[in-house]
């Protein structure tokens, strides 16, 4: 029987990952500079917000591959064994919302949170059930395509006249800059890669923008090597890995893969372009940093396009690698043993730690980019053995840590992936091998009909549980909220007024707003 890289009916192209343009891209950030029409821009639309923004940041947590509305935040612990799964679930302080049983930390915070449970992609089902698709959604606020644009097309990097701006990007477009910010407006950590394609995350590009406003996708991960990864490091792994104890990740001569190349989870700095990108230790002098920047410089000059950012680019290179301390956020040797380990000395606590400390230096947006949630198999064993674990310790720590810090009274907080997943377990494929040479096992399958929403910090009125699924988990009862829904929520709490308008590089004006915000979910 032929092996697959990847399930039947789930294409390598709709599993994206964050192309690897590290620093290539920062030139076409706003971090360097604006013009003098960007300036007065920027203060009409900030004079015309009259205070009414209740955040200054916002953390969005990318569940990349669409988490599992049953496993997480709406069991149905009544429903048949096909829909209920295999575990139980917590009553939490708020009366009306239990959790997965494997949630334990998040559910002794719920006082601390609100889950909308209801949103809902409104596009054909070819689009709302399809990893780019369905991103591209999310990641924009748009509940439809571009014309002319398929799950597959979306996902290839080229111009689109009508391509629609990023959440991020607009953000950057929209807010003026904190005073005194060397950094760019809006980052996304920890990986510039997610599964195994080539591919930017669909609807993470400044589209109609123009590139000035493109967000920084900063590498700061260690090399996984697992087939089609998932997970945080060092707990990675791989769906179709095999149960069997000899073909387990490592060394042994039978082992599917070797993963000694993330055993240990410590960040680097960012990845300058170079094939093994900068660690602390290797910028410690000013001459291997100047060596660093002189590759990032040649590299450039391939780069017809990003090469008037050239001098930016150096700034902002410099200013990142070259300082140690509180000064450079992406330094964790400056935060104490008991913060790591708050956090979790792992891939994706070290991402929120990182974002702390990036919100900390005036930073508008962070996106935290947390893979593996594509599970069509092996599902309960990869859930409750390493992804919700992961999510349940570093989320928790995170949220422990903004509150005592009084970061999280001026950050937003949003957590979703860009789908959920099928009411009905069952293999993707019956009798078919994966690509370990063993058959599929029973998971949840793409589902854009319905999926949950985490909010948290300034704006969110929290403890709040809005919307309500059917008793299978599958679709909306009553209100369901869109894509467009979940921008303008975030707009709308960062200070930007519905009425508010962008304009593309041709000068044509654009209404920021597409959808209207979650009124349940805001204080």
């Amino acid at each position: 029987m032929r092996s697959h890289a990847h399930p039947p009916g789930c294409r390598p192209s709709d599993h994206p990952l964050v192309n690897r343009r590290t620093l290539l891209q920062a030139g076409g950030m706003s971090l360097f500079g604006a013009g003098i029409a960007d300036l007065t821009r920027l203060e009409s639309m900030a004079a015309g917000q009259g205070g009414r923004a209740r955040a200054k940041s916002v953390v969005f947590i990318f569940q990349s591959g669409g988490p599992s509305q049953h496993e997480t935040f709406d069991p149905k612990p009544e429903a048949p064994d096909k829909v209920r799964g295999e575990y139980g679930t917590i009553q939490t302080k708020n009366p009306d919302l239990i959790a997965c049983e494997y949630l334990p930390k998040l559910a002794q915070r719920a006082d601390r949170y609100s889950i909308v449970r209801t949103m809902a992609h409104t596009a054909e089902r070819q689009f709302r059930n399809e990893h780019n698709s369905a991103m591209y959604m999310v990641n924009t606020g748009m509940e439809n395509l571009p014309p002319g644009e398929t799950t597959g097309t979306i996902a290839l990097e080229r111009p689109r006249p009508l391509e629609w701006p990023s959440i991020g990007s607009m953000l950057a477009y929209a807010l003026p800059r904190q005073s005194g910010l060397g950094l760019p407006p809006v980052i996304s950590v920890p990986r510039t890669r997610i599964n195994a394609s080539p591919f930017t995350i669909p609807g993470t590009v400044p589209g109609m923008l123009g590139p000035k406003y493109t967000p920084w996708n900063v590498h700061l991960a260690p090399t996984c090597k697992a087939p089609d990864p998932a997970g945080s490091c060092p707990h990675c792994f791989s769906h179709d890995q095999p149960d069997d104890p000899e073909r387990q990740p490592g060394k042994l001569p039978k082992s599917w893969y070797d993963n000694s190349s993330c055993r240990n989870p410590d960040f680097m700095l960012p990845d300058l372009g170079t094939s093994q990108g900068a660690s602390i230790e290797r910028v410690s002098d000013r001459a291997t940093l100047l060596r660093t920047l002189d590759l990032v410089r040649r590299d450039l000059d391939s780069h017809r396009t990003v090469r008037k950012w050239d001098a930016s680019l150096t700034q902002a290179v410099e200013l990142i690698v070259s300082q140690r301390g509180k000064r450079n956020p992406f330094d964790l040797t400056q935060e104490s043993d008991a913060t790591r380990d708050l956090y979790g000395r792992e891939e994706w606590g070290q991402a929120f730690l990182v974002a702390r400390r990036l919100v900390e230096s005036g930073v508008r947006m962070v996106q935290v980019n947390l893979r593996g949630w594509d599970t069509h198999q092996n599902a309960f064993r990869d859930l409750k053995g390493k992804l919700l674990p992961s999510i349940d310790h570093c989320l928790s720590g995170f949220l422990d840590d903004m509150h005592e810090r009084g970061l999280l009274k001026e950050t937003l907080i949003v957590m979703c992936g860009e789908m959920g997943r099928t009411p009905l377990i069952s293999p993707i494929a019956v009798g078919v091998i994966n690509a370990a040479g063993v058959p599929f096992t029973p998971g949840r399958h793409h589902w854009g009909d319905v999926f949950p929403v985490f909010f948290a910090g300034a704006g969110i009125e929290p403890g709040r549980v809005i919307g309500k699924t059917d008793p299978q988990g599958g679709v909306p009862v009553g209100d369901g909220f869109t894509p467009s829904d979940l921008a303008a929520t975030i707009f709308s709490i960062l200070g930007i007024g519905p009425d508010e308008e962008f304009h593309d590089v041709g000068g044509r004006p654009f209404r920021i707003y597409q959808g209207k915000p979650i009124g349940p979910v805001m204080a």
